[in-house]
């Protein structure tokens, strides 16, 4: 048993113990931490409980994360501690590409600002306060102002990083098409409503010939989660070293495997003081290595942020 799943289990009977939506909804499914000695036997909880209860394990919260959608259908993830979730998606985003300090980090996130308990706001904002800070920000709409900034950084062969939704990229590179050398665009996912949705490949392609560049980096997060995973292009994805991966089967969402094509299962350890073990509405294709794949969602899923587009 490697060191990942001996601190999941461990992790499981202390959410037993301590959660008690999630206690309830795994003796529903009649086990408990005695009938479990592999990760894939630990019960999922639906990301869904999010809507409808408090999953935590502490009768206090530091902070409510919140995702977008209609009123009294958001996702609220009572997080106990702000630092654990800072060290989590601090370490995740070196672990993939380094401080933050090396880089200019250009945000393109409209919709977000208007919601300060956004899971990806709080993030985006920790990082660029950590960035070379020029021309590093929030840019919302200023469309012209975000031109000019990539158009300097280029000029002096800065390494910058431009995270965006994929509407709000796509709008932008439509009207101020570039050929960027040093420059990595990194997709938030979801039209939001504000496009026609389209497939991966169709829209990273958008992407390649609106900015000029040959990949498109993508991440991968959601409001109940602490952890995040990063592709550098084709939509494969690396989970931090927080993070697993698992899939389960569509038909009997009991059985898990650590590979193969189905449900989307997370393994979150950051997700220490709420639920470390998640039943995404997502579908994926998990690989031999852990790395994964989004192929999109079950039919009666809703939009949800920070989830990624139809694939």
């Amino acid at each position: 048993m490697n060191e990942f799943e001996k601190e999941s289990l461990d992790l499981f009977s202390y959410q037993y113990e301590q959660n008690p939506v999630y206690r309830s909804f795994c003796d529903l499914t009649n086990v408990s931490p005695s009938d479990v000695d592999s990760i894939i036997q630990i019960p999922f909880l639906p990301v869904t409980f999010f809507k409808t209860h408090r999953v935590s394990c502490k009768k206090e919260d530091a902070f409510i994360f919140e995702s977008s959608g209609t009123a009294g259908t958001t996702s609220k993830h009572h997080v106990a501690s702000l630092s654990q979730y800072e060290h989590s998606f601090r370490k995740g985003f070196t672990q993939f590409y380094g401080q933050p300090e090396n880089y200019h980090i250009l945000a393109l996130l409209p919709g977000y600002i208007e919601r300060p308990n956004a899971s990806l706001l709080y993030m985006c904002r920790d990082l660029i306060s950590k960035a070379k800070m020029e021309f590093s920000g929030f840019y919302l709409n200023q469309f012209e102002a975000l031109h000019k900034a990539l158009i300097a950084l280029e000029g002096q062969q800065k390494p910058t990083i431009l995270i965006g939704v994929s509407f709000a990229l796509l709008d932008f590179c439509e009207q101020h098409p570039m050929q960027l050398q040093h420059t990595i665009i990194m997709e938030t996912g979801g039209m939001k409503g504000r496009r026609k949705e389209l497939i991966r490949e169709e829209l990273h392609q958008l992407f390649k010939k609106g900015f000029g560049v040959s990949n498109i980096h993508s991440e991968y997060g959601m409001t109940e989660m602490l952890s995040q995973a990063y592709s550098k292009g084709n939509g494969l994805f690396r989970p931090s070293s927080s993070m697993q991966v698992l899939i389960r089967d569509v038909h009997e969402p009991n059985k898990v495997s650590k590979s193969g094509s189905g449900g989307i299962n997370i393994v979150d350890l950051s997700n220490r003081d709420s639920c470390a073990f998640l039943a995404t509405q997502d579908l994926g294709k998990c690989h031999e290595n852990g790395t994964f794949e989004v192929l999109g969602r079950f039919d009666a899923s809703d939009v949800r942020g920070c989830s990624l587009m139809m694939a």
